[in-house]
């Protein structure tokens, strides 16, 4: 070596270990390894989301556009002879906007313009509505991202919209101190079945149920245009799982959400990549001081790494573990549709105690239309809740599970996603239970309205000492008494309780 390479070796020496000296300060290692044992250590169950007990998200996209049928639209768009679910969507699509050798899925990027749209009145709603947390369907199963992407050229700001949909509400979330979810439902977009001639479009009414897209050679779902592909999905499988995990990334490290939910398909993702994707998370939200949750459906995830979310329904007893149900404010749909039908105040609340009082967490639906206004329907009905939640907000926020959750006459509905439906339909003869966190007070719901002036014995045994039985809301003291640890109290008039759901307070010494 001579003199000058062995100077030039000796200062590149120096400089490379300066460089690192001087980084050291910025190296942070990495809490949570990429295994399931690893990740299992986060905190699953934070004080935050066991206090919050309710969240609003909503789907909207570009299915918002010919609000027909289904959010499944861009799928079912591409499937004819159907006599089922969503069997009028493909002659519905050719008499509305033309054939398909003219118009496809991406042609309604430019109709979805979300002109009204606006985070501050949108996030006002959902905080009126007693929600604690909220966000957006991130990305649906077809693809089209609702926030500024550098990942995904088919985003809300670069197209459509032209606005950063998920970043403006984010910021308005947490301007008013509300936690943020993020939903992702992308995982059936990679197109599975471009070998498989029997699951092609055309072929079958029920073409490969595992890609989002129906394939068909014909079709815009095989394209191999270099942009046009990453829109329907018709890639390589390993350059579709980066493509899977560097979105869910870019939303973490540019938006930091507290939730990152995902649907149902999560399981045809490799091991490999959901723990990567799992591993990122925490450690990115640990090191912000965030208390990060995964949520999950089914089996996808280990139980004891994440919160499982149960579809529409919930479970039929008191849980070990907390839990998440996403339902929908509208019957049919989970997007907007038109003429859309809306469940009643009452019928929302109801369940919602129910799921409460079981260890449950509520992730309400609403269907925004394709311009950005919230159906004045919906509002009403989500200020409604906001109202009920709002006179009874103690036996709401910061409750706890009691001993059991309580008991009724309410004929069982069964959901498709197991346990039971989110429209059971309960009366004042079912009785729901929480207590306060300190154990200072029991709270009794009547998911109903009581007759007034009548007794009303609570059928399980209370073994704390009672102080005081009043109703929440209007603060009305009640005559009671106590047999072998059966408590019954005499109602009031019919002013004095609520027809939504009634709720008795129990104060023990």
């Amino acid at each position: 070596m001579s003199k000058r390479q062995l100077i030039i070796l000796v200062l590149s020496l120096l400089i490379t270990g300066g460089m690192l000296a001087g980084s050291k300060s910025k190296v942070i290692k990495n809490k949570y390894q990429e295994n399931w044992e690893s990740l299992a250590t986060n905190e699953r169950e934070p004080e935050w989301f066991k206090d919050a007990k309710f969240g609003i998200y909503f789907h909207w996209g570009l299915y918002s556009v010919p609000a027909y049928d289904s959010e499944w639209y861009g799928r079912w768009m591409y499937v004819p002879g159907r006599k089922n679910w969503a069997g009028t969507v493909f002659g519905y699509q050719e008499k509305t906007y033309g054939p398909l050798s003219k118009f496809n899925y991406h042609d309604f990027i430019p109709m979805f313009k979300a002109e009204y749209f606006d985070a501050k009145d949108w996030v006002s709603l959902f905080k009126k509505a007693g929600a604690k947390f909220g966000g957006p369907v991130a990305v649906h199963h077809d693809g089209f991202s609702m926030w500024a992407s550098k990942v995904n050229p088919w985003n809300a700001k670069d197209m459509g919209p032209k606005k950063d949909i998920l970043g403006e509400l984010f910021a308005e979330l947490k301007k008013n101190k509300m936690k943020t979810i993020a939903t992702f439902h992308h995982d059936r977009l990679l197109q599975r079945y471009a070998k498989d001639t029997a699951k092609w479009a055309k072929n079958t009414p029920d073409p490969g149920w595992d890609s989002h897209f129906p394939y068909h050679p014909d079709y815009i779902t095989s394209t191999t245009d270099p942009k046009l592909r990453l829109f329907y999905g018709n890639m390589p499988a390993d350059e579709y799982y980066d493509y899977w995990l560097n979105q869910i990334t870019e939303v973490i490290d540019n938006y930091a959400p507290d939730i990152i939910w995902h649907d149902s398909w999560l399981e045809l993702i490799p091991e490999n990549y959901r723990q990567k994707m799992v591993a990122y998370q925490f450690n990115k939200g640990v090191s912000r001081g965030q208390k990060p949750i995964v949520a999950y459906k089914q089996e996808d995830l280990p139980a004891n790494v994440g919160i499982l979310d149960m579809e529409q329904g919930g479970k039929t007893e008191l849980s070990k573990d907390y839990w998440l149900t996403d339902i929908t404010i509208s019957y049919g749909s989970w997007c907007y549709t038109n003429g859309q039908t809306y469940k009643k105040p009452s019928l929302v609340i109801r369940n919602m105690i129910d799921v409460w009082s079981k260890r449950g967490i509520v992730l309400l639906n609403i269907s925004p239309k394709a311009d950005g206004t919230i159906p004045a329907e919906q509002r009403n009905v989500l200020l409604t809740i906001g109202a009920w939640i709002q006179k009874h907000k103690e036996a709401v926020y910061e409750t706890r599970a009691w001993n059991i959750y309580g008991y009724g006459d309410a004929k069982f509905e069964a959901s498709q996603f197991g346990g039971q439906t989110a429209t059971m339909d309960y009366n004042q003869n079912d009785i729901r239970f929480t207590q306060s966190k300190n154990k200072k007070n029991l709270y009794i719901y009547s998911l109903g309205l009581p007759a007034a002036n009548t007794n009303i014995e609570i059928r399980t045994p209370i073994d704390a000492k009672i102080k005081r039985v009043s109703v929440l809301g209007s603060g009305t003291q009640l005559k009671w008494s106590v047999k072998e640890n059966k408590l019954t109290f005499t109602t009031p008039t019919s002013e004095e309780m609520d027809e939504l759901a009634t709720v008795f307070k129990v104060e023990f010494k």
